[in-house]
Formats: C-alpha cells, sequence, structure tokens
C-alpha cells in the first residue's frame, strides 16, 4: 500500500491551490484519511481529517478556508486550499488509516508535497 500526494506548488498571497493523495495498493478498506503540514523548522501538525462516512475536522486555523474531501470510489482524498497566506507554507504530507492483506489495520504516509505561499 502506498500513498501518493500531488497538487503542491508555489502561490500568492490569497491565491489556492487543491491537493490530491491517492491510496494504491491491494486495499480492503480506509477508515479515516487526513492532511498534515510542517511548517519550516517546526514539528508536523494535524490540518484536517474526514471519516470514512464524510465527516471532516479542522484545525482553527485553517477553519473557513480549506476543505477537505474524499472519493471512496478511487481511494483519494483531497484539500482544497483558498485564501492562502504565507503561514500556510508548509510540506503536506497526507495519512490514511488502512486496512490491508496481512498487516491488517495500518497508518501510511505520503512522501509529502511542499506548498509555499509568497509574493
Amino acid at each position: 500500500v502506498q500513498l501518493q500526494a500531488s497538487g503542491g506548488g508555489l502561490v500568492q498571497p490569497g491565491g489556492s491551490l487543491r491537493l490530491s493523495c491517492l491510496a494504491s495498493g491491494t486495499i480492503f478498506r480506509i477508515n479515516y484519511m487526513g492532511w498534515y503540514r510542517q511548517p519550516p523548522g517546526k514539528q508536523r501538525e494535524l490540518v484536517a481529517t474526514i471519516t470514512s462516512g464524510g465527516s471532516p475536522d479542522y484545525v482553527d486555523s485553517v477553519k473557513g478556508r480549506f476543505t477537505i474531501s474524499r472519493d471512496n470510489a478511487k481511494n483519494t482524498v483531497y484539500l482544497q486550499m483558498n485564501t492562502l497566506s504565507p503561514e500556510d507554507t508548509a510540506l503536506y504530507y497526507c495519512n490514511a488509516q488502512i486496512l490491508g492483506p496481512i498487516v491488517g489495520w495500518r497508518d501510511y504516509w505520503g512522501q509529502g508535497t511542499q506548498v509555499t505561499v509568497s509574493s
């Protein structure tokens, strides 16, 4: 099982980006999916999560600006980021709890995609 994140880039303040994360491999079920970020020189922090039923949760700093969603048929989670500010600059990681063969339930991480907000 692998998570592949994409969609990062350089954007001006006030701009938008949409991150995607595809889970691939032999997958029996996916529980929660989420996005974390690690700003330069800081620890990784939770940004948003979404349950298998589609219930989202957000850290206060992104509420009203970011929207997490998922397509269960495609094993993909998205993060729509609007009204970006330089404080959102970070390496963004996707995370998911996945049921696979042999190992059972396990947490998986994507490789990270860089988001840079700068004029």
